[in-house]
Order: structure tokens, then sequence, then C-alpha cells
């Protein structure tokens, strides 16, 4: 007679088998976009180490002098070190902004696993490079920069790679929840970055980056041995993206998500000039083209509303240990570890995006309301958020939550929904290239936020605050068509619900 099954394997056995491959691929670009999040952090907390007030250190052990620049990393030491910093910040910013409109094309047409795993390989040895500049004493300005922009490249396989592949493995139904705690990889990798960092800084700073460099690497050899691309190469059942036809035509009466991510108000004619490129080929379906990407409802609203919103966003994420430090006065570690409760804040901020978008069906007016919603608390920060460390903390979380919840969520569900979109008729190889185009754009953002910040600080930090009040501004102005569309949408099934009612 067989004894009855451990309890732990009853509970193994509970699950039907695709749910742990799903679970094992949710995992898996999680930690794998961790790190990538995690190799970028280091440089904002090495900042404040790059120069330093010297003063505070005493006098030069070498010559007693009292210079307050003779412990600074050359060529940081000098007046525009401010100026240098914003120069590394945006050599990667702007490499990464224009090799990820490249890496979606390429990431239609690779495989996802060869592809993922070369870009976390290379990042992870220009992540180390960076810090073995302490160790090899190099002080030229043009290694730093060069090895910036190698890295900035590099890391372009990663967003678009793992949103494809989580794409390819959930349906719609619950993504923007699902996607919401999946993305808090960004966040957590930013704290684990910031922790890291923090933890070598004061010692040796190169280590801040060759550890990270280490760990990204590790889980490109981690990715390269157990990424599944496709469920169908597991014999898993591939995910329902849309409603079957009997379920779309009942929503056509009661459904409120006409919005911003349908083409219900768009003729089959307009729609199908989107898809041109995406016809059924003998080996499949053929990668869209950028134009016909370009073409989706919805993809270049999003695009432009998230180059505003990562603008400001990048520039917390490069600037807020530094600002820490100069406003209120703390080390370089305490302040890369109070830098780390505005990705707290964003942890929240994303998974109740994800979460309130699922239940009301508007995406859009959930950023939009987000993004209203942190102006004023950005202002609030920068004149009361240094009152005291429960202020500063209680600022921090809740700012961080406003600014990244629409960052997270046009970047993942946003996304992913317009990358399934039903105009393209179940063609899976526009994911990538919609997902590069909306991060891409993004990425320019990212590229001038942290540049301006290093101009505009020079006439103080309030300044820097205007600009990123203004920028969370203009991104929910570019989203006011969009969010009319679902309100609109809203209002006619709530005008319906009630005819059906009275007949």
């Amino acid at each position: 007679m067989r004894s009855i099954p451990a309890p732990g394997i009853r509970f193994i056995r509970s699950f039907p088998r695709d749910s742990w491959y799903r679970g094992l691929i949710l995992l898996l670009t999680f930690l794998c976009y961790t790190s990538y999040h995690l190799s970028r952090k280091p440089i904002s907390i090495v900042k404040s180490q790059l120069h330093y007030n010297c003063s505070l250190r005493g006098a030069n052990p070498h010559n007693d002098s009292n210079s307050t620049t003779w412990c600074d990393w050359k060529p940081f030491d000098q007046d525009n070190y401010k100026e240098l910093f914003g120069a590394l910040d945006n050599a990667f910013l702007v490499a990464y902004a224009i090799g990820m409109y490249i890496s979606g094309i390429f990431g239609e047409r690779l495989p996802l696993r060869y592809y993922l795993s070369a870009g976390m390989l290379l990042s992870g040895l220009f992540t180390a490079l960076f810090g073995l500049g302490y160790f090899w004493q190099i002080h030229y300005l043009w290694y730093f920069v060069i090895i910036q922009v190698c890295n900035g490249l590099v890391q372009t396989t990663g967003w678009p790679s793992v949103v494809t592949c989580v794409g390819n493995w959930f349906g719609k139904g619950k993504r923007g929840f699902i996607m919401g705690i999946w993305n808090s990889h960004t966040s957590v990798g930013n704290i684990l970055g910031s922790l890291i960092a923090g933890a070598f800084v004061s010692q040796a700073w190169g280590l801040s980056f060759i550890v990270p460099g280490i760990i990204i690497a590790t889980m490109g050899v981690i990715c390269f041995l157990f990424l599944i691309e496709y469920p169908e190469d597991v014999e898993c059942s591939p995910p329902l993206h849309h409603a079957s036809s009997e379920e779309k035509g009942l929503e056509a009466e009661h459904s409120i998500s006409d919005g911003s991510l349908n083409a219900s108000n768009h003729s089959r004619e307009n729609i199908m000039v989107a898809v041109e490129s995406t016809k059924e080929s003998t080996e499949g379906p053929e990668a869209i083209s950028f134009i016909g990407a370009l073409r989706i409802p919805g993809v270049v609203e999003f695009s432009f509303c998230l180059l505003f919103a990562k603008l400001v966003s990048y520039t917390f994420l490069y600037w807020l240990p530094l600002y820490i430090v100069n406003v209120a006065h703390f080390s370089a570690k305490k302040a890369g570890d109070m830098s780390t409760l505005f990705d707290v804040g964003g942890i929240i901020g994303g998974i109740l995006a994800g979460l309130i978008s699922d239940y009301t069906g508007g995406r859009a007016t959930t950023c939009c309301v987000m993004l209203i919603l942190a102006a004023p608390m950005l202002y609030l920060y920068n004149y009361i958020g240094q009152n005291g460390l429960a202020t500063s903390v209680v600022m921090l979380i809740i700012c961080g939550g406003l600014v990244n919840g629409p960052y997270a969520l046009i970047t993942t569900a946003v996304s992913a929904d317009l990358g399934t979109h039903e105009c393209l008729q179940g063609n899976a190889k526009a994911l990538s290239t919609v997902t590069a185009i909306i991060d891409g754009t993004g990425s320019v953002g990212a590229a001038l936020g942290p540049l301006l910040a290093g101009l505009i600080s020079q006439s103080g930090w309030d300044n820097v605050f205007y600009m990123l009040i203004t920028a969370d501004v203009l991104a929910c102005l570019l989203l006011s068509r969009m969010v009319y569309k679902e309100i609109r949408g809203w209002c006619g099934c709530y005008a319906r619900k009630r005819g059906f009612k009275e007949f």
C-alpha cells in the first residue's frame, strides 16, 4: 500500500504545471532586471565620494595643506564637478536612449535567451571596468565617459527582453497588478545597489561598481541556463491576450474599456495600416516595422508622457543622494541609505497603479491622477522634507510612490497591452519593438533630467524642483486625450446600463 505523500509534496502538486513555469519566468525576469538596476545605482552613491569637502577630514596627510580638494578623485576635484557628473550621467543615458530604439528591433529578431544573457555579461564587464579605474588609478574623464557610453548601449538589451518574455507568458486579465508587483524589481535593484555601493564607498569606491558587475554577470549565466521565451517551448498553454468573439459581443454593450488602449473609434482600414508588416508568412508572422508600431493607438501619447515622467524619476535616481548630502548634511553612506526610501515608495506606487488600473480599466487616468498629486508633493518635499527625520522618511516614500507609479505602469502593463493590441491580430512579434519605442522615448527624458539638474543646481536646488514639477504637469497634459476617451467610455457604459434597467 502506497503511503500518503508529504504535505509539502501535496502542496506542490496542487498547482498545475503551467503555473510553476509561469512562476519561474516571473521570478527569473524579476531577478534579471533587478541586477540591471543594481548595476546602475552605484554612480549616484559614489558621486559624493569623488568630490568631497576634504576639510572635514583634516589637513592633507602628505603635505599638511588645508586644501578642500586634496581627497577628491581627479578630474572631479574642480569647481565644475557638477557639470562633469552631469556628463557622466548623460553619456550613459543618451547612449541608452539611442540604443533602445535599435535594441527593440534586434530583440524581435534574435532569440531572447541569447540576447539577454549576452547583454547582462557585457553590462557586468563595463560596470566592473568603471570600478577598476579606482584600482588602476585612472584620472582621465574620457575613460569614464567611454565606459558609461558602452554600458548604456549594452543595458538596452534588458527591458525589451524581459517585458517581451513576461508578455509572452501572461495574458491581459490581471496584467496591471501582476506587472505592478513584478516591476518592483526597479526599486529593489535601486535599493540593493545603494546598499551594496554604500558598503564600500568610503573605503574603496571601486568595489561599489565591481561587486554589482559580478552580480549582473552571474545572473546573465543563470538566465542563459533557465530562460524560456515562449510557453509553447515547454508545451505549456499560451495566455489569452484578448477576449473571445462571444465575450467581445458582450463587451460591446457592457465594457468600460473603450478608452486609450482599444481601437473601437478607428475604422478597420485605419487599424490595419498599423499591421501591414505583420501578415503571416509561411514561417509565421513577421516582426512589425518601426513605423507600424508607432501607428498602434496610444503608443505615441504614452511614449511622450513617459519622457517627462522618466525625467523626474531619473533625476531622483542620480541626484537624490547628493541633494541629501548638500541639504541635510548627511554622510555619503547615510544619504545613500535615505535615498532607498524613494524606491520603497516606488514599489508601493507601482503596485497600487497596477491594481487601480486593472479595477477601473483606465491606465491613462490612473497615471494622470498620480502625476497631478506628485507635483505639490515634490514642492512640499523641497521645503519641509528636511525638517526632521520622520518628515523626510514620509515625504520620500510618498514622492517615490507618486513619481514612480505612472512610470512603472507605462513601462510594464501599458507597454504589454499596446504590444499585444488586438489590431495586431495575435502577432507576438511587436511587443519588443513597442516596448523599446516607449522606453526609448522615456530614456530621452531620463538623459535630459540629470543633465538639466546638473546645470540648474548651480543656481540652487529650488530651481531643480521647479523643473521637476513642470515636467510632471507636462506628462499629465500629454495624456489628456487618452483620459478623455476613458472617461467618455465610462459615461457611455453608465448610460447604457441605465437604459437597460429602464427598458
